[in-house]
């Protein structure tokens, strides 16, 4: 099986949204589908309807969420080599033929984040710094085209 790294806290954000929609969402729901069935004709009865609905929503996210995370392998631990670029590293880059500089993180696909600047490992500008130290220059395919950039800084805890 092919197993997919994250981050605890990436791992934690997932094991709080499946227990609160096991147990927190799904028995509100329950509770109110039943409710409704007891109110008489379900055909017409919208609030029965979408409880049902929102009940299978519900289960196929259960579903997804509990089989990923028996996919899931938790990097606890920072790698040996801190001066290179490896997962769960923050990354700053700069474009070398103009004034740009990006600062992100290196994440588990579960994890993309893009108002945080959270790119996934498999992503091409992740795959392409991977195993980079400060000061090397690399060539990053992005939507806005080919570019040449230098790592800047590598962190292992987050920047303050």
């Amino acid at each position: 099986m092919h197993r997919i790294h994250i981050t605890p806290q990436g791992y934690q954000a997932l094991k709080d949204e499946l227990d609160h929609l096991w147990y927190v969402e799904r028995p509100e729901i329950t509770r109110s589908v039943s409710e409704a069935a007891a109110q008489g004709d379900r055909s017409e009865n919208a609030e029965y309807i979408y409880g049902k609905k929102r009940l299978r929503e519900i289960d196929r996210r259960v579903r997804f969420l509990r089989n990923r995370m028996e996919m899931l392998d938790v990097v606890h631990q920072r790698p040996v080599r801190t001066d290179r670029v490896y997962f769960s590293a923050w990354v700053a880059i700069s474009a070398l033929e103009h004034e740009e500089e990006l600062l992100f993180r290196i994440v588990g696909p579960d994890e993309i984040n893009p108002k945080r600047n959270w790119f996934s490992y498999q992503a091409p500008m992740a795959r392409a710094l991977l195993g980079r130290a400060v000061g090397d220059e690399v060539w990053i395919d992005r939507p806005a085209g080919r570019a040449l950039f230098e790592v800047v800084a590598i962190h292992y805890d987050p920047p303050s």
